[in-house]
């Protein structure tokens, strides 16, 4: 079985140290993380990791599952890039005077998709979101024009058969109690039962 390209989605509570941990599950695994972006989810007090990273199916599903296992982690999910619609943004700055004097700026932000975010005299900086691949190609374009910097952003994804992680907590509502925990009801009766 061959490495491939996988998005982790985490829902947790917003607790501090616990993207500490996470990471540390990946490190002991000697899994290297491609990308990582923490934010806020659809619903309040609860938020999303999306993590990207390069494994086996296998390995992956082991990893959700211990994941799963802190304390303040509701769900993990993986997914391929099929299975999910995804982007990142980069931005580019180059020298205004290269720019300006060499390329037809317009044609080139309206073939990347791109958009200026800064022109000042001494440099210029340039914005898209895509895939990256998309970006990578902006990159090849301007760098013989003095690319002065580049940076991308985290993967942000969206899993296409998701309907919401608020429903996925209705269901955890509505769950019938587990075994364990009809269990324990029913010991506790009995004590009540033995100390009158």
């Amino acid at each position: 079985m061959s490495k491939q390209e996988f998005t982790v989605t985490v829902y947790t509570e917003n607790q501090i140290g616990l993207l500490n941990r996470i990471a540390i599950i990946f490190s002991r695994r000697k899994i290297n993380i491609e990308s990582l972006n923490t934010s806020p989810s659809e619903v309040e007090g609860i938020h999303r990791f999306t993590i990207v990273i390069n494994e086996v199916e296998e390995v992956v599903k082991k990893l959700a599952r211990q994941i799963e296992k802190q304390v303040e982690v509701l769900k993990a999910y993986y997914n391929t890039s099929e299975e999910i619609v995804w982007q990142e943004l980069a931005m580019y700055k180059v020298p205004t005077d290269e720019v300006a004097e060499k390329v037809k700026v317009e044609r080139l932000l309206r073939e990347h998709g791109a958009r200026a975010v800064v022109i000042r005299k001494d440099y210029t900086i340039f914005e898209t979101t895509g895939h990256r691949e998309e970006t990578d190609k902006l990159i090849q374009v301007l760098e013989p024009f003095g690319l002065i910097e580049f940076v991308r952003s985290a993967r942000v994804a969206i899993i296409k058969s998701s309907h919401g992680f608020h429903e996925k907590l209705k269901e955890f509502e509505y769950k019938e109690p587990g075994e364990e925990v009809i269990e324990n009801e029913f010991l506790d009766k009995q004590s009540e039962v033995f100390t009158m």
